[in-house]
């Protein structure tokens, strides 16, 4: 497989936008760049995977591919935040400011 930096940078741009914006449904699931760079490409994956097993299928183009990005990316972090141990939905806040002072 022979990858041009185009395509490199498409993918990188495409999984830091998903991850992002599913940090921003998600909420309270913000990773910084990097970490938004990686939920966004394994979102991406989970995505390509699971929408055309549910006969979901978006197209082809940037847009339809950071939809599906950010549909799996979502998914994953609903995952993640359910197999995370002992936090419910709204534990981030619970502290309060202690935690961060």
């Amino acid at each position: 497989m022979n990858m041009s930096s185009e395509s490199l940078l498409v993918i990188l741009f495409v999984g830091l936008v998903a991850g992002w914006l599913a940090g921003q449904i998600v909420q309270g699931t913000g990773f910084g760049i990097v970490g938004d760079l990686i939920v966004g490409i394994l979102g991406a994956f989970i995505g390509s995977w699971l929408l055309p097993q549910l006969g979901i299928h978006l197209g082809t183009g940037v847009i339809s591919a950071i939809v599906n990005a950010t549909i799996g990316a979502i998914l994953l972090l609903l995952i993640v935040r359910l197999f995370r141990g002992g936090s419910g939905w709204g534990s981030r806040w619970s502290g309060g400011w202690r935690g961060r002072w």
